[in-house]
């Protein structure tokens, strides 16, 4: 009996020191970038593509207060309320002190600088496909946006959603830096790809997820239940979406639909910042909206 309790943990010992280096944090690049000369005027444009102030804005700003990242925002989910935290350039609050390379392994790793694991409420899912350049640019522009010394707010989880290191599980399952839309493409697809699946990380929103929050990659962009338990995001493959690749820039751009109506909810948001964003952008998001697989 003394030999098969010493036998049962042992290989208890052995599990959890194997699922302790299986979900491990992705190690930190101290090379992230390096020969790349950072461009804070383009990375305006990763930074509105992105959505940065959509979720990183404090709760009702407006206007240049859009631009002071100070967090607070909410999302519920069925694993808890997570926040948005302070992204500003404070160096008490924000990211201020944080380095490139410990930057780019938050946004494309979903580890924080002290090596710890990021819930994909942060959609570093999808940002894992954006370029180096581009994630060094975004980095320059946010350094020199407004600082906020508001403390991030706790996120309200139970257990076992509040421990972090099994996160490590939850990335081995569905983290992934494959691009949905696959073959042979043109420029201009690829660029809508790029917008999409990478910086504007529209399947977030638009994709249904599983009991383990994951995304259903079967089901790309072909809607999902709103978190918030009102009504439903929408298909925008083609079997949704069946407007003309003009209307659907055109509404990127101005917000109004072809049948005389306009955006609304959280969507208004999204339209805000692709109207930063050149014609051509929005004309490749588009293309790419008419090429994904249709899904019913």
């Amino acid at each position: 009996m003394r030999s098969l309790t010493k036998i049962l943990i042992a290989c208890a010992v052995v599990g959890a020191a194997g699922a302790w280096v299986i979900t491990r944090p992705a190690p930190l690049d101290p090379d992230f970038a390096k020969g790349h000369q950072p461009d804070a005027k383009a990375g305006a444009l990763v930074f509105a593509a992105a959505g940065c102030a959509s979720c990183h804005a404090a709760p009702g700003a407006e206007g240049d207060d859009k631009l002071v990242l100070a967090g607070g925002y909410s999302f519920a989910s069925d694993f808890g309320t997570f926040y948005a935290p302070n992204i500003s350039p404070s160096d008490g609050a924000g990211i201020g002190g944080w380095t490139l390379p410990q930057f780019a392994r938050a946004v494309t790793q979903g580890v924080s600088p002290e090596g710890q694991h990021y819930y994909p409420a942060f959609p570093y899912g999808t940002y894992v496909r954006m370029t180096v350049g581009d994630v060094s640019d975004l980095f320059a522009y946010m350094k020199g946006l407004p600082a906020s010394e508001m403390a991030s707010k706790s996120h309200d989880l139970g257990f076992p959603f509040n421990i972090r290191r099994t996160l490590g599980f939850w990335k081995l399952l569905f983290f992934s830096d494959d691009f949905r839309l696959k073959g042979d493409l043109t420029a201009t697809l690829e660029r809508g790809r790029y917008l999409v699946e990478a910086q504007g990380h529209c399947g977030e929103c638009h994709t249904a997820r599983n009991a383990l929050g994951g995304l259903d990659r079967d089901r790309w962009l072909a809607g999902a239940p709103n978190p918030s338990g009102k009504g439903k995001i929408p298909n925008i493959t083609p079997a949704g979406l069946d407007w003309p690749e003009g209307d659907i820039a055109y509404y990127l751009s101005t917000g109004f639909t072809p049948d005389f109506d306009s955006v609304g909810g959280s969507m208004a948001a999204v339209v805000a910042n692709m109207a930063k964003l050149p014609d051509s952008d929005r004309a490749a998001i588009a293309a790419y909206l008419k090429a994904v697989p249709a899904v019913e």
